[in-house]
């Protein structure tokens, strides 16, 4: 039998072609040069030792076989009394609610179910970096509007000239990941009035929605007037919790709006670990002590990170919300671009970021970094005192 070379047949065009993330970059560099790594968004304590000795009693205690594909109901009940708890907003636990082995998965189902090939989505740059590769997989064609750093204003202009007959959805980020911000609510009625206006979808990732600072509160694009069915709101219990390793989120959608939406989630991944729904049921159930506390603890170490940074000599981005901060580097009198400063710190001064031009998909955004202060203040005292050496603060 002749010898066959295999792989002659290109692999998938959409995922093939990619790089590693940037994330996964930084952070072996990190490994590598021993760096403090304020790049990739993870906090480096577990959280509440309540939600994790539940998790281990039901580990104990079992059933450990599979549970139900929607989520195992006292998962669902807690994310339907959570909505109606912060956000006064109504939700049918057994039939708009759906757990997910974590906010990307409810993502790639939520783009698959509804994404028909040809649909156009609207998506918000910077984006976080898997929106675009699910888009195009489902068959979407991205439409992106650019917010720009250091305000991020949302740009009315471009947003409706985005919109058109064949839009299908807008992919919202609220708070947004990486630049920080808070959507008033006057972007949010814009958002709403071209949804309504297209009769188009909103997927709504609101991963950050209790980590809001300097009075800020959480509105849900689904809590306007009208955009109950029209929004599929996900959630993630890793950062709530502080438990980004466990994978479980949620999709929240009128019922009609899920179905699709569960079809897609069954073939991807079909449930989640029962020991850990049950955990994150108890924690939802936290009184509102715990999160204002978390909250609290994120905005001082926000504060912390972004006076050290303002000391040494970078102009600091204002950060409304989520573990982020950007910072742009040109008044440090470095030459490069984003890439070859983050690369430059990584190395140099032993501190990892990411390079914000990583979150567009082109153009010239190209002197901004974001770094991650959701460590320890040790830890973010070392990055200080490391960077202030290297450029002489």
């Amino acid at each position: 039998m002749e010898d066959r070379e295999i792989g002659v047949k290109p692999a998938n065009g959409t995922f093939s072609v990619l790089g590693t993330t940037v994330f996964e970059v930084m952070s072996r560099l990190a490994q590598e040069h021993d760096a403090i790594n304020l790049g990739q968004g993870f906090p480096d304590r577990d959280g509440p030792i309540e939600v994790r000795r539940a998790a281990a009693r039901a580990a104990e205690d079992g059933p450990n076989q599979y549970p139900p594909m929607m989520g195992l109901a006292e998962l669902r009940r807690a994310v339907a009394d959570h909505a109606r708890r912060f956000y006064d907003l109504d939700v049918d636990w057994r039939r708009e609610v759906m757990v997910t082995s974590g906010a990307t998965e409810a993502l790639a189902d939520c783009l698959f179910g509804l994404i028909e090939p040809g649909d156009e989505v609207v998506l918000l740059e910077p984006l976080y970096d898997s929106y675009l590769p699910i888009v195009r997989r489902a068959g979407g064609i991205p439409r992106l509007v650019r917010l720009e750093p250091p305000d991020w204003a949302l740009p009315a202009e471009a947003l409706a000239a985005a919109f058109s007959d064949r839009t299908k959805l807008i992919l919202l980020n609220n708070p947004m990941n990486p630049a920080s911000k808070v959507f008033d609510l006057g972007e949010l009625e814009l958002i709403a009035d071209l949804v309504h206006r297209y009769d188009a979808y909103a997927v709504c990732d609101e991963v950050y929605e209790h980590l809001l600072f300097d009075g800020r509160r959480h509105r849900p694009l689904a809590a306007l007037p009208g955009m109950r069915d029209r929004c599929l709101r996900i959630g993630s219990a890793g950062k709530i919790f502080s438990l980004t390793g466990w994978k479980v989120g949620w999709v929240t959608a009128a019922a009609a709006t899920l179905a699709p939406v569960a079809k897609a989630h069954q073939f991807i991944t079909f449930t989640t670990p029962p020991n850990l729904q049950r955990a994150v049921a108890e924690g939802l159930a936290m009184p509102d002590a715990y999160f204002t506390a978390l909250a609290v603890e994120m905005r001082e170490k926000r504060d912390r990170l972004r006076d050290g940074l303002a000391g040494i000599g970078f102009a600091v981005l204002d950060a409304q919300a989520s573990y982020f901060i950007g910072a742009d580097f040109r008044p440090l009198g470095f030459h490069g671009d984003d890439v070859a400063f983050c690369r430059h710190i990584t190395v140099k001064a032993g501190v990892a970021a990411v390079p914000l031009s990583a979150f567009y998909d082109g153009g010239d955004v190209r002197h901004f970094v974001r770094f991650c202060f959701c460590k320890q203040d040790r830890v973010l005292d070392q990055a200080i005192d490391r960077l202030a050496r290297a450029f002489g603060a």
